[in-house]
């Protein structure tokens, strides 16, 4: 059973008429009574009696009529609803990504979208780098904020946010005076560590480059901890200078260039490159990659999607 017989079938109901109905959909005859023969064989009932020139319903027929209707409504709301999800921004968007993105980056941009496209419900999945990436490529998620570089050829990567990595202290250490300090002056300090990631990995390789070996006091797992952590002076880290703008502001901490590093955290938007985007997912992108570079701009608009630029 197909909605073309769901249709066939009440077009015979309005008209009463097989040839009617044939002349009106374009066709021959014997396709209309091809199609109606398929209908009653899968219903398991004659749907209408033919007697001389007209044509009327059965008892199953009357019966089956407003079930027919009924599909066939369905059918229209379901068209009209997935079209109208591609033309105006509306349903539902998932983001996953990690702590310090959920909480330092990701509220300006929903409350940016938000603003502007009050019909999408927004969500934040939080988890680390590599499930988020996972939920992305098996469609849990629609986008994932992670670091760079991306290199799964399924995924789609936008550049989104880039800032400075520094050594964190707490407001009142010794070294909160400075805005640099050397490397062997910074050995002298218990160092807080993230345990895992792709910041981890950068400080490890800086490290590594120098032939040093900090004295390490805490690995942690959630970078908001190790923030609190410097706070309250057990030790001093390296954070996103982002994610401590507010604290440092306050005096609560001092951020410190360290002399001969350079260390950079990048974040980028993914998605799958073969995923059809809704309208309310091209309004995503546009909000979220306002401030990336033009290259990415122009990446974008490739691929049909409209960012505006306010410096152009």
């Amino acid at each position: 059973m197909d909605f073309e017989q769901l249709k066939t079938f009440q077009l015979i109901c309005q008209l009463k008429s097989f040839s009617r109905c044939a002349e009106k959909l374009g066709v021959t005859q014997p396709a209309i009574s091809a199609q109606i023969r398929s209908l009653e064989n899968e219903v398991g009932a004659r749907l209408f009696d033919r007697d001389g020139g007209k044509v009327i319903l059965t008892a199953a027929g009357r019966l089956f009529e407003p079930f027919a209707e009924h599909c066939l409504q369905c059918y229209s709301h379901i068209l009209a609803g997935v079209s109208e999800l591609y033309r105006s921004p509306r349903g539902e968007l998932s983001v996953s990504t990690n702590e310090a993105a959920s909480l330092y980056l990701l509220p300006g941009i929903f409350a940016q979208f938000r603003k502007q496209y009050n019909r999408v419900n927004l969500s934040i999945v939080r988890a680390e780098r590599s499930r988020t990436i996972e939920a992305v490529i098996s469609r849990d998620v629609d986008f994932g904020v992670v670091s760079t570089p991306v290199q799964d050829t399924r995924l789609e990567a936008m550049p989104l946010f880039k800032d400075d990595v520094m050594l964190v202290v707490p407001g009142i250490h010794p070294l909160a005076s400075r805005s640099t300090v050397k490397l062997d002056v910074m050995l002298q300090y218990p160092l807080l560590l993230m345990k895992h990631g792709r910041l981890r990995e950068k400080i490890n390789h800086f490290l590594h480059t120098h032939d040093v070996r900090p004295r390490v006091a805490m690995e942690l797992e959630s970078s908001e901890l190790l923030k609190r952590l410097i706070q309250a002076g057990v030790g001093i880290g390296f954070l996103p200078e982002s994610n401590v703008r507010p604290e440092a502001e306050a005096g609560l901490v001092k951020t410190i260039r360290v002399d001969g590093m350079r260390v950079q955290r990048e974040l980028a938007l993914i998605y799958r490159k073969d995923k059809v985007l809704t309208r309310a997912a091209h309004a995503f992108l546009e909000v979220a990659t306002l401030g990336t570079p033009h290259s990415a701009v122009v990446a974008l608009r490739r691929k049909g999607v409209n960012v505006k630029r306010t410096a152009e």
